[in-house]
């Protein structure tokens, strides 16, 4: 098969949906591998390094593409390029993706959403939106640190003594568990909240503190599957305000 790996259009998006360890992998499955020029740059892989994984750098080759990989969903012009019967793998948005719809079937294009891909033992390798949301988590708090704009740990210096940062992370899923982890490393003194029952074991484990209103609803607001509830509008008011008066003695707060 011809696959071709799109350069990414969104701006600041620095990721690129094929390396050089992978074009490697499937050249050897005796794929015909097309990399956009430049298309590996901002994650640090330059044209040549593809070349020498046996890809193959050029332009205008989507007519030619069995498949196409890409991070993003392609924008609608990019879809007009790629022939059709083509398959497109890449993170779909599948719940915003109504506008882009009409794109997608005028080629008669096969869309596959890397989001749905089931969470399970087999297809850990391919979990791309929990691999995503761990680094999300932990880009988070390297942003805040920066934008804080002053020491996150407890500094003890012959001038005085300067306080930890305090950090609430809301959301304790796979991105809002690395942003508390993280957040932990840099010194900050961090809360954080959900409203599944389960993830107060899991923030307290990182050493942060749990946020939530722990009534009778609260104990059943987890799903079989692990999933969150939709609690009751009293609920969520109750929550809400407890966040809101959380937050105001807060110096970081991520939202995940």
């Amino acid at each position: 098969m011809k696959i071709v790996v799109l350069k990414e259009t969104m701006p600041l998006e620095a990721r690129v949906a094929a390396v050089p360890e992978t074009v490697k992998k499937l050249v050897a499955a005796e794929h015909t591998v097309l990399i956009e020029p430049g298309a590996g740059l901002a994650a640090g892989f330059p044209d040549a390094a593809y070349t020498e994984a046996g890809a193959e750098v050029a332009s205008g080759k989507l007519g030619e593409a069995d498949i196409v990989f890409a991070v993003r969903r392609p924008t609608p012009e990019i879809l007009g390029q790629i022939r059709e019967g083509a398959a497109v793998i890449a993170l779909m948005e599948p719940f915003a993706i109504r506008d882009a719809l009409d794109g997608f079937n005028s080629r008669k294009l096969h869309a596959l959403s890397m989001e749905f891909t089931p969470r399970i033992t087999r297809a850990q390798s391919m979990d791309a939106l929990s691999s995503q949301s761990n680094l999300s988590g932990y880009r988070a708090v390297i942003e805040a640190a920066e934008l804080y704009g002053r020491a996150m740990p407890m500094m003890m210096t012959a001038a005085g003594t300067v306080a930890p940062a305090k950090a609430f992370v809301m959301g304790a899923g796979v991105a809002g568990l690395q942003a508390i982890a993280t957040a932990r490393r840099l010194g900050a003194v961090v809360s954080a909240t959900d409203v599944r029952p389960a993830a107060k074991e899991q923030v307290a484990s990182l050493g942060a503190k749990f946020i939530a209103v722990e009534d009778e609803e609260f104990k059943a607001a987890e799903t079989a599957g692990g999933y969150a509830k939709q609690m009751s509008e009293e609920y969520q008011k109750k929550q809400a305000e407890l966040t809101a008066s959380h937050i105001a003695k807060q110096d970081i707060v991520v939202t995940t």
